[in-house]
């Protein structure tokens, strides 16, 4: 909070002209700053989809690897429920061989046919993990096959990336700088205005100059006397059609103009 004060205290010293000017020059600093930028192209955003993309499918194949698990789990219980029934089975065959009368024997013999049932169904429901886990494995070896896929593009994209970064890195912190130099001459509220202006531009362009009476936006006239008031530097003046900050061209003089 103190050093947001100290700069909007230090912004105070500089007249309304001067941090005009001010706001100029960061448009021209981001607007360089920009272009470089332009040189990576997509590649930050490539490889950033990339990074999310490779780590959806890490977690879908963890995902599928609890699911496998599962069904192993399952595969292991019916696998005892059908063993415990044959187990049964062989009990209850040595039982009918004792049994004292056909009602012993009756019933001896549903729990011989139940168990079957057991066995039957335990044997079904192993088919079906064993269909599922395979498609389940399947699944994993495909998604694994394209995370390497994707991680070999995404390392060449980082490289890629890398290199341009390390080319433009001295220039970039060079006009860090700048831009930082410039902006301590702005207040606040007009630095705000300035990047939420920017913001809504697609090309950037915040602050532009009023070149053969128009504006150097979006191109639309501006009146003589608006252009009079811009050349003064006394207040901040925008663009009546797009919203821009006009500046004079300082390339051009008042008789030019």
């Amino acid at each position: 909070m103190a050093t947001t004060k100290n700069k909007a205290a230090e912004a105070t010293d500089y007249s309304m002209e001067e941090k005009i000017n001010a706001l100029y020059e960061l448009q021209q600093i981001d607007s360089k700053i920009d272009e470089i930028n332009k040189i990576k192209g997509e590649l930050p955003l490539e490889v950033q989809d990339l990074e999310d993309e490779i780590a959806g499918l890490r977690i879908r194949i963890e995902n599928i690897g609890v699911e496998i698990e599962e069904l192993n789990s399952l595969t292991r219980q019916r696998k005892r429920e059908a063993d415990e029934a044959i187990a049964l089975i062989t009990k209850y065959d040595e039982q009918q061989k004792n049994v004292r009368n056909n009602r012993e024997f009756d019933a001896l013999a549903k729990e011989i046919e139940y168990q079957k049932l057991e066995i039957e169904h335990a044997n079904k429901r192993l088919k079906e993990y064993a269909a599922t886990i395979k498609v389940k494995k399947t699944a994993v070896e495909e998604a694994e096959a394209v995370v390497a896929d994707r991680t070999l593009d995404l390392e060449q994209k980082r490289t890629e990336l890398a290199g341009i970064e390390q080319e433009t890195a001295k220039e970039t912190e060079v006009l860090t700088a700048q831009a930082a130099e410039a902006a301590a001459k702005i207040d606040e509220r007009m630095l705000t205005a300035y990047r939420r202006i920017r913001s809504n531009m697609r090309n950037g362009l915040a602050v532009v100059t009023v070149k053969r009476d128009a504006c150097g936006g979006c191109y639309n006239r501006i009146p003589p006397q608006r252009q009079v008031d811009i050349r003064q530097n006394k207040k901040i003046i925008v663009c009546e059609y797009c919203g821009r900050v006009l500046v004079a061209d300082p390339t051009t003089t008042d008789r030019d103009a």
